[in-house]
């Protein structure tokens, strides 16, 4: 039986290509529109926890790039920052995102362009705001999402916490 690589949805299945490589994927109208760009929040993408750990790449790439057009959605954003992709499929995934996705440059103290996912370094010890906690100087921050209206901050987890940190304090990690 034949379904939809995200959902599993065995009617109205049509080919996607996955630009900009030769992969292409099975899938129903709704998701097909999400990864062409049509993307409504809801609980119907929680289907693509699933999804993402697909063994076929090009299943892997259209979650990713479904979960990436989520950013409002926590959920999403955890999965995206705890799915392991091999680097050839993410930078594949990445590559068929739309620009306009990150408008605004953010950019570390040393003035090295940051983009989303990068893994970054605290150049300085900072207190949490509503927080006891003190992020130390020298605490890699890994997979962080870009603040799209705001050039000047970032999120990232430290210490199992999600906080806000400000682009100054940072310097991007190799």
């Amino acid at each position: 039986m034949t379904a939809c690589a995200l959902c599993s949805e065995p009617a109205g299945l049509a080919r996607v290509d996955l630009p900009p490589g030769d992969d292409a994927v099975l899938l129903c109208p709704v998701c097909a529109a999400a990864v062409l760009g049509d993307v409504a929040a809801g609980p119907r993408w929680r289907c693509l926890a699933d999804a993402i750990w697909s063994e076929d790449p090009a299943t892997q790439i259209a979650a990713y790039r479904v979960l990436s057009a989520l950013p409002d959605e926590a959920w999403a954003a955890d999965l995206l920052e705890t799915v392991y992709l091999a680097d050839d499929v993410l930078a594949r995934a990445r590559a068929g995102l739309a620009p306009s996705a990150t408008l605004v440059e953010h950019r570390d103290s040393n003035g090295a362009l940051l983009t989303a996912g990068d893994t970054v370094t605290l150049i300085k010890d900072l207190p949490v705001k509503g927080s006891s906690m003190v992020a130390k100087r020298g605490t890699a921050v890994r997979g962080i999402r870009l603040v799209a209206d705001n050039p000047d901050q970032i999120e990232g987890r430290v210490n199992g916490q999600q906080i806000v940190i400000l682009c100054q304090y940072v310097k991007r990690s190799a």
